[in-house]
């Protein structure tokens, strides 16, 4: 789907060719590639346009994903959903010069709510590495609740790292004070 999300500092919208060297230089980073399941470590400018190739407008909302921009800065990180065993998983990552200033969270935000308007399932599964305690943050602020406990390849790493599992339903998105 081809869809930009505006927030209050954010603009989300679908990812371009031009974005391949601002990934690949914040995921050529160990402290937020080593976050992220799917991401390898080094992560080179062909990495991301490899990525970015497989990026089609006409995929259906369940694969949709956002490059997330500021305004006279440019790209700062990414979030996004796939679809996992499980149900359509979200998954989200940030620059780290752009942590700890609520532009994930806002992000995350804008792109739930865009889901949840767009998409008809009852709920969304994401989670974290165990060490990665700001993430978690992130969505237990916003009411997601752990499921369990399991291990996940963290190509970065290049192991099986223990997963925090966790997931948030429709009705208690949309119950949630705005």
């Amino acid at each position: 789907m081809n869809v930009t999300l505006h927030t209050a500092r954010l603009i989300l919208r679908q990812p371009q060719i031009g974005d391949a060297e601002p990934i690949a230089r914040y995921l050529n980073d160990f402290e937020v590639a080593g976050n992220l399941a799917r991401v390898p470590f080094p992560y080179h400018v062909s990495d991301a346009r490899a990525w970015l190739a497989t990026r089609r407008a006409h995929l259906p909302a369940q694969e949709t994903t956002f490059s997330i921009e500021i305004p006279d800065h440019g790209f700062v990180g990414h979030i996004g959903f796939h679809a996992g065993p499980k149900g359509p998983i979200l998954g989200y990552w940030l620059g780290r010069p752009f942590w700890n200033r609520g532009i994930m969270t806002e992000a995350v935000v804008a792109s739930l709510d865009w889901f949840f308007d767009t998409v008809a399932v009852d709920k969304i599964v994401s989670g974290v590495f165990h060490f990665n305690t700001a993430s978690l943050v992130i969505q237990t602020k916003l009411g997601f609740t752990e499921t369990g406990r399991s291990t996940l390849l963290c190509l970065a790493r290049d192991a099986e790292v223990e997963h925090i599992d966790t997931q948030m339903t429709r009705s208690v998105w949309k119950a949630r004070p705005k």
